[in-house]
């Protein structure tokens, strides 16, 4: 039987990680974007993604069946094949490009979108995106999201403020973060970053991420969509504020 991460500063940042994970999954996709930076306070920020992948990947399947019938083609469409470049980028990039830069990048235009959005009203009212606009912030989540697991913000950029049904907002980013995870296996175990020790961990941590996953579809459902929609701009400003301070203290 392999060994599992034993000391018990992981799991106290590892829990509330599985738990972030589950209910960003369950549909408050912020929430999701601090689990890596968690759990990078005990392991190296690709080794950290790495662990929390297969999580991620069950995560997945769950919501996945629960929104199957909630999510826009279009969007995913257009973000789909930036995603996978941002990706190849971020797998050739991935040994050479501080962890620190990605989460400043992450943070920046997070905090730019909620600021714009906030100090302009009239911009949290539905606007229709572009192709363009889907292809550029489909890779830069694809890319943050290879290699942080913090793909949410560049993602919320673009499809927040089409204004989507609740249902078919957390539908789309649930399949599209599904399509992604799944491509990460191979990159990630080229990179040497799966290890049995950290595997066995992983599935001792699921049981907890499945829980706090049904808990987040289910508040998803019962979340009027006006509030949904306020408590997701207030998620990716904090995520975002978080990050940024991370990197910023990581450089100096």
């Amino acid at each position: 039987m392999y060994a599992i991460i034993t000391e018990p500063t992981f799991y106290f940042v590892a829990i509330p990680s599985v738990i972030l994970l589950g209910l960003s999954k369950g549909g408050f996709a912020g929430l999701g974007i601090a689990s890596t930076p968690l759990l990078a306070l005990y392991l190296p920020p690709l080794e950290a993604a790495a662990l929390i992948l297969p999580i991620l990947i069950t995560q997945d399947a769950i919501s996945v069946y629960v929104y199957r019938r909630d999510w826009d083609s279009w969007n995913l469409k257009v973000m789909l094949p930036g995603a996978f470049a941002g990706m190849a980028i971020g797998w050739l990039l991935a040994s050479h490009l501080s962890d620190a830069l990605v989460r400043i990048i992450i943070g920046v235009i997070g905090l730019a979108f909620v600021a714009n959005t906030w100090l302009r009203r009239n911009q949290i009212e539905q606007h229709k995106a572009t192709v363009t606009s889907g292809v550029i912030w489909g890779g830069v989540s694809g890319f943050t999201s290879f290699m942080t697991q913090g793909g949410g913000p560049p993602f919320q950029v673009h499809v927040l403020p089409q204004r989507l049904p609740k249902l078919v907002l957390v539908g789309t980013t649930t399949i599209f973060f599904a399509i992604i995870n799944v491509l990460k296996i191979g990159p990630y175990f080229l990179l040497a970053q799966f290890t049995a020790k950290n595997f066995v961990t992983s599935l001792l941590l699921l049981p907890i991420a499945v829980l706090a996953n049904f808990a987040g579809i289910w508040l998803v459902r019962v979340t009027p969509t006006g509030i949904f929609y306020q408590i997701a701009y207030v998620l990716l400003f904090l995520v975002s504020l978080l990050l940024l301070w991370q990197g910023v203290k990581a450089v100096i």
